[in-house]
């Protein structure tokens, strides 16, 4: 293999390795233009896109052990990676693809298991990991606030108990003073 070729399988074996998942898409048919504005969405997203070789990434895929890649691959492929949510990068792709009808989506990786395009959509669909870290910790907690009210209950009674008690008999001395 030329070095070149070793080079830049080497850089994509790094960009894999450093990311938390990949998507593969097909972009042929996108104008300059439309995939600047693709590479500038994803880059909102926290995503970069770059142009790469099916033989390189092939190379790469096996050198990082990310995907198995049963079927060869076909068409101009352009590789998604990124540092953060997946779901971002997936739904910029999602809106992008429902727009112009490019890129196609071939497949993906989420840390070492391969994503077919329905399971990529999918996550898609998903509220940013944010949110869902927020759902979560709202579930964890519940139980620990329920316990609180449940304990604070009888005190909160007790007080206002012993509050009626107090206006009561204030009323009552009242009443007595204003009568003698």
């Amino acid at each position: 293999m030329r070095a070149e070729k070793q080079f830049l399988t080497a850089e994509y074996v790094a960009r894999l390795n450093a990311s938390p998942f990949f998507l593969v898409v097909d972009y042929r048919g996108l104008n300059v233009g439309q995939f600047a504005e693709l590479r500038r969405r994803l880059s909102q997203a926290g995503a970069e896109v770059h142009v790469i070789k099916n033989s390189v990434f092939q190379r790469a895929a096996a050198a990082a052990a990310v995907a198995e890649l049963t079927e060869p691959l076909t068409g101009q492929l352009a590789l998604v990676t990124g540092q953060r949510d997946v779901t971002l990068a997936a739904k910029t792709l999602k809106q992008f693809h429902a727009e112009f009808d490019k890129p196609k989506l071939q497949f993906g990786g989420l840390g070492r298991q391969r994503l077919d395009k329905d399971e990529v959509w999918a996550l898609a669909q998903l509220p940013p990991l944010t949110v869902l870290r927020a759902w979560l910790l709202g579930v964890m907690l519940a139980p620990a606030a329920r316990l609180a009210r449940l304990l604070n209950t009888p005190a909160a009674q007790l007080a206002r108990v012993l509050q009626a008690r107090v206006d009561k008999a204030q009323i009552s001395l009242a009443a007595d003073s204003s009568s003698q």
